[in-house]
């Protein structure tokens, strides 16, 4: 899918992000808003250090082509995450904020087994917590 019409997808239906799938229906990332604000982010060049005839980056040069990459891209699966962190759907919701909280991501695929089930978000967890749990 293209990244344009996937921001049109979150605006519209006002959701932080969904899943990705590959050509055989499996679910292989998640892609959000972060995603899609990376890429226009502004490029940052790694700090180079000059010792004598050899240079040392200071930081990852693999981060940076990382970095340029995403913002290159002009299909969701370049700028998705591939790393797939998952709840079932018996997850208890402490569970699901803590890992929300501690792996830095905002949107879960919730999956019985192989198959996506559902999605849940931040906005899930604080709607249910306004809603008296």
């Amino acid at each position: 899918m293209p990244v344009k019409e996937l921001a049109k997808l979150l605006f519209e239906h006002h959701i932080g992000g969904m899943p990705v799938y590959d050509d055989d229906k499996k679910v292989i990332g998640v892609v959000t808003e972060s995603d899609l604000i990376d890429q226009n982010k502004k490029v940052h060049i790694p700090t180079v250090v000059a010792i004598l005839d050899s240079f040392i980056f200071l930081e990852s040069p693999e981060k940076l082509e990382k970095d340029i990459k995403k913002m290159a891209a002009t299909i969701v699966g370049d700028i998705c995450s591939r790393e797939l962190v998952s709840v079932q759907p018996d997850t208890p919701l402490d569970e699901v904020a803590t890992l929300m909280a501690e792996q830095q991501v905002h949107t879960l695929p919730v999956m019985d087994d192989d198959k996506l089930v559902g999605v849940i978000g931040k906005s899930d967890i604080i709607r249910t917590i306004a809603q008296g749990g």
